[in-house]
């Protein structure tokens, strides 16, 4: 269980909380984890591409409930939205194109849809970006917003030497606005762990503050082995400040922590894990549909019966087990687990800890095989 605390800097940033006896930034953080409270928008002209980009963030297709249509019926000038069915908190908004009018304010168009307000925007475009749009871009990072980025969405009809082309037309017409370093990420909204979306979440995973990025990478589908990586790590720093409410922190002489974290909430963050992963009968069917495979044979790559099902009744035996354990967990495990003052961990606390990493290990494990097979990695 070591790996838990190994290279996760939200983890850190827990860990000197309960140093200063911020608890309540703890529990902010752990309900924030739990709802994954993110907006990302979308710029760009209302064709298949955007639709098809807007729904697969999403997890779905097009014809699923709630998701994105196409042809659009949204007026040009109007904004939509598409909650996550999984997590209605991550929402995505398909963002009128910028106008070609000249002369063009950036600002204007800003305020009107709201530009400010996103945690992200994905500029998109098929060709080579336009020149108010990329005006748009520079006022933003005038205002200091730094998560707006370029993506230049394939078409069907697009082979890999054209789309390399375009990219090359689009960073010059960048330059010859005056953006400094400029990247266009290629992407091809039907198979986004190919071309550059892995490289795009690595970048929004620096540039976002650190809260916003892990609720992010929990709210998008399982779309690659490294994004199952990312999930899990985001957990396991989930579980850890979830344990430390739970009464691990006893040892601080603070009011607050007559929060308690019972198996109850323990079924609340594992069945989180279990959406969050895509291991669910109906996110599994999806994925089979969407990658041509045969539904039962992903779903037979369940072992772990949370993964399948997330019942209270599951939980707390993982729990009582972990219990009855706690003598083989070594001292230097829980002096490496709590902060200085509060090394006198509390059973509840290392209880929790041990039962839920487990868990989500073996949830992580399963979600890595179904992504695997259903993308063939490897083959």
């Amino acid at each position: 269980m070591a790996d838990v605390f190994k290279g996760l800097n939200l983890l850190e940033t827990l860990k000197e909380s309960i140093e200063s006896n911020k608890l309540s930034d703890v529990k902010d953080a752990v309900e924030d984890l739990l709802i994954s409270r993110i907006n990302l928008a979308v710029v760009g002209d209302r064709g298949n591409e955007k639709a098809t980009l807007i729904n697969f963030l999403c997890g779905l297709s097009s014809g699923d409930e709630g998701a994105a249509p196409f042809p659009s019926p949204v007026a040009a000038e109007e904004m939509a939205s598409y909650p996550n069915p999984k997590h209605p908190d991550f929402r995505l908004w398909d963002l009128p194109p910028v106008p070609s009018t000249s002369p063009f304010k950036p600002e204007e168009y800003m305020e009107r849809v709201k530009f400010l307000r996103y945690n992200a925007v994905f500029m998109t475009f098929t060709q080579t970006p336009d020149p108010n749009s990329v005006a748009v871009f520079l006022e933003a990072r005038s205002l200091q917003q730094q998560t707006v980025y370029f993506i230049l969405l394939a078409t069907t009809s697009d082979a890999e030497k054209s789309l390399e082309e375009k990219r090359k037309a689009s960073l010059e017409v960048l330059r010859s606005q005056g953006v400094a370093q400029p990247k266009v990420y290629l992407v091809r909204p039907s198979t986004l762990e190919k071309f550059d979306f892995p490289g795009l979440l690595e970048d929004m995973g620096r540039d976002l503050p650190e809260i916003r990025a892990h609720a992010l990478f929990l709210a998008l589908p399982t779309l690659t082995s490294s994004l199952v990586t990312q999930k899990r790590e985001a957990f396991k720093a989930l579980v850890w400040g979830a344990a430390s409410l739970s009464g691990g922190m006893s040892a601080i002489p603070v009011p607050f922590v007559a929060s308690m974290v019972d198996s109850s909430v323990a079924v609340r963050i594992l069945t989180k894990a279990q959406l969050s992963l895509c291991l669910d009968n109906e996110s599994v069917e999806r994925l089979a549909r969407q990658r041509g495979k045969e539904p039962s044979v992903l779903k037979d790559l369940r072992t772990c019966a949370l993964s399948v099902e997330v019942t209270k009744g599951e939980v707390k035996k993982r729990l009582a087990a972990a219990e009855k354990d706690l003598d083989t967990v070594s001292s230097k495990f829980v002096e490496m687990a709590m902060p200085r003052h509060a090394r006198f961990a509390s059973r509840s606390f290392t209880a929790m800890l041990q039962a839920l990493s487990g868990a989500i290990d073996e949830m992580a494990a399963d979600a890595e095989k179904i992504v695997a097979a259903a993308l063939q990695e490897g083959k």
